[in-house]
């Protein structure tokens, strides 16, 4: 029995193992099937994943490459219009280069123009001062000459508004002669020489007539004898003069008398805008002598013209007047020198 026993166990636990192998391939076979399908589907997601990101970095390059071609002829339009500003921005600086030129010719022409404007008035100046002593003038002409040179603002005019101001200071420190003053005052006197009573013109007081009898007291026959006598009494009068060698002048002789008088007055005011002053003091002492001898120097009026020529007389009017010609020569030379360059 036992060794029967052990045959059949044998066969028995063969056909287990094989049994458990076989069992255990198939396991491995379906494990391998399950884990190759397993694969398989993952290599199919990561397929269609990869296409999926293939496809997706092609519309990507292409999106890529369609912003490249933009950029590119964005790039080529902004340097054509890079090329267009740098041209111009050349324009335009060599407008400005071309106005700067224009300017400063303009400038310079407009300084010329000022500084012949100043000189043409400094010259005026000179000659009024020269002339006519006309110190007002010439004092006007020039604060503005400086006045101008000032808002000219140029270092090169410094010296020349030095000059200018030197002759400012000298017409200042002129004595004051007031010319329009002593002009109205000789025109008062020769409007009035036409009213002036002549010495010969004289007549003395009517007497007074209380004495005679009141026309009341009296008859016809005497007032006529009265009014008869008093015509006569006309006819002849005896006056005592005081001043005995009256001159009697016929009416034409008295008309050129005041004529010559007031030309005598005008040659005086011409010699006062001359700074003539040994012509002026000549006709006003002709014109006071001639009122003393033939006009009636009792009159309040002709006192009053003597009086004022007599006050005019003895105004001083010469001053010697400064030379402003170095002036308007350092002017002229200034002038040159800004023109020397340009030509």
């Amino acid at each position: 029995m036992p060794a029967s026993n052990a045959v059949s166990v044998a066969p028995v636990r063969e056909r287990m193992l094989s049994a458990t192998g076989f069992i255990l391939a198939v396991l491995a076979l379906l494990l391998l099937a399950w884990q190759w399908y397993d694969s398989r589907g993952s290599v199919d997601a990561l397929r269609q994943e990869l296409a999926k990101k293939l496809s997706d970095a092609d519309a990507l390059n292409k999106g890529s490459r369609a912003i490249a071609d933009q950029a590119r002829e964005a790039s080529t339009d902004l340097q054509v219009k890079l090329g267009v500003l740098e041209s111009r921005v050349a324009e335009s600086q060599s407008q400005q280069i071309a106005l700067e030129a224009l300017y400063q010719e303009l400038s310079r022409n407009r300084d010329e123009q000022a500084l012949a404007e100043i000189e043409q008035s400094l010259l005026i100046a000179n000659q009024q001062l020269q002339l006519a002593g006309n110190v007002k003038a010439a004092l006007i002409a020039l604060q503005n000459a400086d006045f101008r040179l000032q808002r000219m603002d140029r270092p090169q005019l410094t010296a020349l508004r030095k000059a200018i101001n030197r002759d400012i200071e000298r017409l200042k420190a002129l004595p004051y002669v007031d010319t329009v003053g002593i002009s109205v005052r000789l025109d008062s006197v020769i409007g009035s020489v036409d009213a002036l009573p002549l010495a010969m013109e004289m007549r003395p007081p009517l007497a007074s007539g209380s004495d005679a009898p009141r026309e009341a007291d009296s008859n016809v026959w005497q007032r006529f004898m009265r009014e008869a006598w008093a015509e006569v009494k006309q006819l002849v009068r005896v006056q005592n003069m005081n001043q005995p060698e009256v001159p009697l002048l016929a009416p034409p002789q008295a008309f050129f008398l005041r004529e010559n008088l007031k030309l005598r007055l005008i040659g005086a005011r011409l010699a006062l805008l001359s700074r003539d002053q040994t012509s002026y003091k000549a006709d006003l002492q002709a014109a006071r002598d001639w009122l003393t001898k033939y006009y009636d120097t009792r009159e309040k009026s002709i006192g009053n013209a003597l009086s004022t020529l007599r006050n005019l007389h003895d105004s001083d009017i010469s001053i010697e007047m400064p030379d402003i010609s170095a002036t308007v020569d350092a002017l002229r030379n200034t002038r040159l020198g800004r023109e020397r360059p340009v030509r």
